[in-house]
């Protein structure tokens, strides 16, 4: 998340209303509900592991064990089982 200062993007009433309430802190402003990413959407994260997720299935599918993707894809068992049966 990047930062940008409340007096380069806002008016000074604004600013001064704000005062009243937090002064030299940090205020999170979310993003309308259209507009909201869902997590791992911008940094592509969650596609990452769904992709891994249909690795670790197929690897199931063609008789790997739930001990060997456990290993092989450092996860918990409880995980791999998480997993394989969604």
């Amino acid at each position: 998340m990047k930062y940008i200062k409340a007096d380069s993007i806002l008016p000074i009433t604004l600013i001064e209303e704000l005062q009243n309430y937090i002064q030299g802190g940090y205020i999170y402003v979310p993003s309308k509900g259209k507009n909201k990413k869902s997590w791992g959407e911008l940094s592509g994260y969650k596609r990452e592991i769904e992709k891994r997720n249909e690795r670790i299935r197929a690897d199931y599918k063609q008789g790997k064990s739930i001990d060997e993707l456990s290993e092989l894809y450092f996860l918990s068992i409880h995980s791999i089982r998480k997993i394989i049966y969604k």
